[in-house]
């Protein structure tokens, strides 16, 4: 049976996955109503955070599908994605077009030479504009660089939601026939005879785990027949050979592992026995091989320490909550999350060191529905120097907003150092461009939701390390700090909601040291939530009316890593999220500061 891979890249929500859901749909790989987002995390938020694999049976042939993520913070996933298939579906909508993250994804396609088919989705849209973005499509391609053969790439029209793709817009199509079709043209064939009669040598692109046979590598094989239970050597640059053994081989089907006995050249496969594999490693067959090139993960941004919880809260809620459950938890993230960096040399905290918030919350969120509770400081962003310079990292964002906002915008991103680079204005709404340094993002998102009602949407990419740009003024919120422990008061609160935002509601259990809001003026301010109403025999005309609380913000992780300053920890359980402060008792806290 032939063999083709093929990898599904966009921005995020412009229909990768609905796009790979209909395919498998269609060619009868799966029921009704199975998706590829199969992470419970996934499935809330509606985006794709890790790489997966599927295949498809379309005439006689095996195509191997990578539904690769569509988040800036997740780009590791797709970059090793790219070095093991050999074209990629570029999928665009039909009304946003080519955004931050198209850029990126294509960018490395084209890098690496691939030949995209691009997949102009949602042209079902009312607001789509179909010539528009496949001129902007096209333009994007000259702009990076790509050469005449990759210009010459073919587009598909599509309907992913309803799983139809047409090859002109005016065709009458009632399925995705047409895109499977071009598939089968455009993308070379990965396996061959003559493949098959060399030396087996396979690289791995992504990693797995499992509680019965402990770490998995996922890989394309490039050269040879492998079997279950064949002896192997594994290479990398700068480090010994080591030998091992291969005691089980999966290949996928649907979205199913298979065990099989033996896989052949251009396949994908899942291998398990080889306990110390790495992303971009050579798993080959005699030592004499060559080692294939590495493969290169760009590195983390964002740093930030994960503590033990040690609030008067502690050990309520989790059930993992000893700084050895943490270690191993955190060493068990690393054997699949390469993104990831983790310094566990000090005793009592481990540095972690990601690719964005995004990327550490969704470690955060998976770990306290795992049971487990702990505490995270304020995320920093990572400093190097080179030459005698400071860097640091910069982001490029995309805002697009409805024309009479951008001026807040605008003001509120030049304080951060922001620097706009393109601006344009389309229909009554305004797509800006701005490179800013990671600094100044980080904790601008409350901000935008605030300024823009609800109605601006913001994406940013890391775009590299440079020049350090000094202090950053923001102006910060001082925070709302209760002195008392016990049940908090909605006579109380109705006081303090007039000093600042509250995060609590009334009846919150609250402790000494705890963050319960912001206040608008100064630095911090500590207060009892806890004060109720004096109480008297006498009746007071008007005043014993019901009080109206203003409905708190709720502290979610992200929103806690966006607001917390650096003297505070964000404590997380399995079902709450609390800022407190790290000294917990006022005068510890001036004592800190005469420091």
């Amino acid at each position: 049976m032939e063999i083709r891979n093929i990898a599904i890249i966009a921005h995020v929500d412009h229909g990768k996955t609905t796009l790979t859901d209909a395919l498998m749909r269609q060619t009868g790989m799966v029921e009704e109503g199975v998706s590829m987002d199969s992470n419970e995390l996934e499935k809330e938020r509606g985006i794709t955070i890790y790489a997966k694999n599927t295949s498809i049976k379309y005439k006689d042939t095996k195509i191997n599908i990578v539904d690769t993520p569509g988040h800036a913070d997740f780009g590791s996933e797709v970059e090793r994605v790219l070095r093991s298939i050999d074209s990629v579906v570029l999928v665009v909508d039909a009304q946003e077009g080519p955004m931050p993250q198209t850029r990126f994804v294509l960018k490395k396609s084209l890098e690496l030479g691939l030949k995209p088919i691009v997949v102009i989705n949602k042209i079902d849209k009312p607001a789509s504009r179909v010539e528009g973005v496949g001129e902007d499509v096209f333009e994007l391609f000259l702009d990076l660089g790509a050469n005449d053969e990759q210009l010459d790439f073919t587009t598909i029209y599509a309907i992913a939601r309803e799983g139809i793709a047409k090859a002109s817009m005016d065709d009458d199509s009632k399925d995705l026939t047409p895109l499977l079709d071009v598939i089968m043209k455009e993308v070379p064939v990965a396996s061959s005879e003559e493949k098959n009669k060399k030396p087996f040598v396979i690289q791995p692109f992504n990693l797995g785990y499992d509680n019965f046979l402990g770490r998995l590598a996922v890989g394309r094989i490039y050269d040879g027949i492998i079997h279950d239970g064949d002896e192997v050597i594994v290479k990398s640059e700068g480090k010994e050979a080591r030998k091992g053994k291969i005691t089980k081989l999966f290949t996928f089907d649907g979205v199913t592992k298979k065990e099989v006995d033996e896989a052949q050249a251009g396949d994908i496969v899942m291998i398990a026995g080889l306990s110390d594999i790495f992303i971009g490693e050579t798993i080959c067959q005699n030592e004499n091989q060559e080692i294939l090139p590495a493969i290169n993960i760009d590195e983390p941004t964002i740093s930030l320490n994960f503590l033990v919880n040690n609030s008067p809260f502690a050990g309520r809620e989790g059930e993992f909550v000893t700084t050895r459950q943490i270690r191993e938890r955190l060493e068990k993230e690393l054997e699949i999350n390469v993104g990831l960096k983790i310094d566990f040399s000090a005793a009592d905290k481990f540095k972690v060191y990601g690719r964005g918030e995004l990327h550490i919350a969704i470690l955060l969120e998976n770990m306290r529905r795992e049971g487990f509770e702990l505490q995270v400081s304020q995320p920093t962003v990572i400093i190097k120097e080179e030459d005698g310079k400071k860097l640091e990292p910069f982001e490029e964002v995309t805002i697009e907003v409805p024309n009479e906002m951008t001026g807040t915008v605008i003001e509120k991103l030049g304080k951060r150092k922001g620097n706009m680079i393109e601006m344009k204005p389309d229909n009554g709404t305004t797509r800006m461009i701005f490179e800013i340094p990671t600094r100044g993002i980080l904790g601008y998102r409350g901000d935008f939701i605030v300024d823009t009602k609800g109605e601006g949407v913001m994406y940013s990419r890391v775009i590299g390390f440079r020049d350090h740009v000094g202090n950053i003024d923001k102006h910060a919120y001082g925070s709302m700090i209760s002195k008392e422990t016990g049940k908090a008061l909605g006579f109380s609160l109705y006081n303090l909601q007039e000093r600042g935002t509250l995060y609590i509601p009334a009846n919150t259990e609250v402790y000494e040291g705890m963050v319960i809001g912001n206040v608008t003026k100064g630095d911090e301010m500590t207060v009892n939530p806890l004060k109720g109403k004096q109480l008297t025999n006498m009746r007071a005309s008007g005043s014993d009316d019901a009080i109206k609380l203003i409905p708190p913000i709720e502290i979610t992780l992200e929103r806690g890593m966006e607001i917390m300053k650096e003297d505070e920890y964000l404590e997380i359980t399995p079902k709450s999220v609390r800022l407190r402060k790290q000294a917990l008792k006022e005068n510890e806290r001036t004592k800190a500061k005469r420091k």
